[in-house]
């Protein structure tokens, strides 16, 4: 199993992120030749550390990850590329074929996508130089190290009034801030109730030193003090390759705005030898834990399929 012929491989694993990587390792100790094809983008690389991954809270992601790829090397059927995939497709004998950015091309019996997602967040002045620190979507991993400061929660609708709830667990003193966006009546008396505060005014930019924030200017030329801002993001596929090699994607609600791939338990698509893992194939709030469970699971889904077929 460690060998291919004719360049073909087990498994081609697309991101090397916490997904991509762990399905690899459970690949690879299963004995099938993988490559991981690893474009960089991995979504927290701006943090400065993780938060609530267990074994490795507050580890740098970098740090983490330059772990993970020196673990699985260690394997003698294991292969990691630095590369983009700009084309995918899967042959009539079932194998699949991926076209890489220099026009070389690799194929494998299986394909398990992991590339991580797109996160996209309101394009407000002072938001993106503090995007993964001060400023936030997760308050699981980042809300303990914002603890106690003066907290803004940026979105409407159910979404805000849900995560303003939800960050008083870590601050006494939350604001939600719509930015001109829809509340109803009963939104309101929920936020009220809660000890929320509510801004509806639209929103100019965000202030302070660094990576930091000190507070949230608005329009009308006043500012609200705020220490930290978690902020609704919406997760959208980094390509068109799920789609061009037949899996179907979920269509984004608005508690959970991502365009995610459909996967059963096992995290299969329902393309035969095609699997998907992380934050591509979630259906739950995206985290390193989450990423690494499901791309462990569909390592082994894989890797069950391919010693079945042999």
């Amino acid at each position: 199993m460690e060998e291919h012929d004719s360049g073909i491989r087990d498994c081609i694993v697309v991101g090397g992120g916490a997904a991509g990587l762990s399905a690899a390792l459970t690949l690879v100790r299963a004995r099938h030749s993988t490559l991981v094809i690893d474009a960089g983008r991995q979504s927290n690389l701006a943090t400065a550390g993780i938060g609530g991954l267990l074994g490795h809270d507050g580890r740098p992601p970098a740090e983490f990850y330059a772990a993970g790829r020196g673990q699985l090397l260690a394997y003698p059927s294991a292969e990691l590329r630095e590369a983009e995939i700009v084309r995918g497709v899967r042959e009539a004998d079932g194998s699949f074929t991926v076209t890489l950015g220099d026009g070389r091309t690799e194929r494998a019996r299986t394909v398990l996508l992991a590339p991580g997602m797109d996160y996209r967040y309101p394009q407000l002045p002072g938001m993106k130089e503090r995007w993964g620190h001060s400023v936030f979507h997760c308050p699981f991993c980042h809300g303990w190290e914002n603890r106690g400061r003066p907290m803004g929660v940026l979105a409407s609708g159910a979404v805000g009034v849900h995560g303003a709830l939800n960050l008083r667990g870590w601050s006494d003193q939350v604001t939600l801030l719509t930015n001109g966006g829809p509340l109803s009546d009963q939104q309101r008396e929920q936020v009220a109730a809660g000890g929320v505060g509510l801004d509806e005014r639209p929103i100019a930019g965000f202030d302070g030193p660094g990576a930091g924030l000190r507070a949230v200017a608005f329009v009308d030329g006043t500012e609200l003090p705020i220490g930290a801002l978690l902020v609704k993001t919406t997760l959208h596929q980094r390509s068109s390759l799920a789609r061009d090699l037949g899996a179907s994607l979920t269509e984004p609600d608005e508690m959970l705005s991502v365009e995610a791939i459909k996967v059963d338990a096992m995290f299969r698509t329902g393309v035969p030898g095609l699997y998907a893992a992380g934050d591509a194939a979630t259906s739950v709030p995206p985290s390193m834990a989450a990423a690494m469970a499901s791309g462990y699971l569909a390592g082994a889904a894989a890797a069950v399929q391919l010693a079945v077929s042999d």
